[in-house]
C-alpha cells in the first residue's frame, strides 16, 4: 500500500500555494482603498479652497459697498460723448445727402434738350437747415439750352481750325536754262519776257548767261515754287509761249527747300 502511494503524483503543499494567494489579492485590496482614500482628500481639498475663493470675492464685494469703480464710470462718459459725436455726424450726413439728390435731379431736368417732359422722382422730405451747404450753387449759375448749343458751336469752330491749321509750306527750287533761236536772240528782252509771268506760289530769283554753242548763249535763272501752288511743267509752257524769244526750256537743277 504505502509503495502505491509513492508512485502517485499527489500536491502536498497546495496549502501553501492557498495562503500566498489570499495574501496577495489582501494586500492588492488594501493599497486600492488607499488610493481611493487619497482621491477623496483631494476633492475635499478642492472644495475647501472653492468655498474659501468665494467667501473672499463676497467680502470684497460688500466692502466696496456695491459702487462701481472710477475706471468703469471713465469709460461709459467717454463712450456717451462718442456716440453722441457720432449721431451728429449721421445726421450731417443724411442731410448732404439729401441735398445732393435734389441738385442731380435739377441738373438731369435742365440738361435735356428734348421736348420730352422731365419725370420726378418721389419727393423727398426738405429739411430746413440745406440752405447752409450749398454744393452746387445756385439755380441761377446754371447754363441754359441757348448757352450750351453755342458754347458746343464754339468748340467745334475752334476743332475745325486747329486741325485745317496749314502745315510746313513745301517749296521748291528750280534752275531753268532757257535757249534762243540763234546767236542775235536778245537775251535782255528775253529775260524781260521771262519774268513777266507771275503765277500764285512762284517767285523769280537770279540769271545769268552762259555759253551754249558757236557763240549762241543761254539764259540760266533761278526760280523757287510752291509744290501745292506751281506746276513746272505748266511754267515751262508758259515761257515757250514766247516762241520769238525762247526756243526751248531744260530743267538744269531740281532742289526741295
Amino acid at each position: 500500500m504505502a509503495l502505491e502511494l509513492a508512485h502517485e503524483t499527489i500536491w502536498f503543499d497546495k496549502w501553501r500555494v492557498d495562503d500566498a494567494e489570499r495574501q496577495f489579492y489582501e494586500n492588492k485590496s488594501s493599497s486600492e482603498g488607499s488610493g481611493l482614500g487619497s482621491v477623496a482628500s483631494q476633492i475635499a481639498k478642492a472644495r475647501q479652497e472653492i468655498k474659501n475663493s468665494l467667501v473672499s470675492v463676497s467680502h470684497t464685494g460688500s466692502s466696496t459697498g456695491g459702487q462701481p469703480s472710477s475706471d468703469v464710470l471713465n469709460r461709459l462718459t467717454k463712450l456717451e460723448s462718442e456716440n453722441s459725436t457720432l449721431s451728429k455726424t449721421v445726421s450731417t450726413l443724411e442731410k448732404l445727402i439729401v441735398q445732393l439728390t435734389k441738385r442731380l435731379e435739377a441738373l438731369d431736368c435742365g440738361g435735356k434738350t428734348t421736348s420730352a417732359p422731365c419725370t420726378k422722382s418721389d419727393p423727398v422730405e426738405e429739411d430746413d437747415d440745406d440752405d447752409d451747404v450749398d454744393l452746387f450753387g445756385s439755380d441761377d449759375e446754371e447754363e441754359d439750352a441757348d448757352a450750351a448749343r453755342v458754347r458746343e458751336e464754339r468748340l467745334k469752330a475752334y476743332a475745325d481750325k486747329k486741325t485745317k491749321k496749314p502745315g510746313p509750306i513745301a517749296k521748291s527750287s528750280v534752275l531753268l536754262d532757257c535757249k534762243p533761236w540763234d546767236d542775235e536772240t536778245d537775251m535782255s528782252v528775253m529775260e524781260a519776257e521771262i519774268r513777266k509771268i507771275h503765277m500764285d506760289g512762284l517767285k523769280w530769283g537770279a540769271a545769268k548767261l552762259q555759253p551754249l554753242a558757236f557763240g549762241i548763249m543761254k539764259l540760266s535763272i533761278l526760280c523757287t515754287v510752291e509744290d501745292e501752288k506751281v506746276s513746272i511743267d505748266d511754267l515751262t509752257e508758259k515761257i515757250q509761249e514766247n516762241e520769238e524769244y525762247v526756243q526751248s526750256v531744260d530743267i538744269a537743277a531740281f532742289n526741295k527747300c
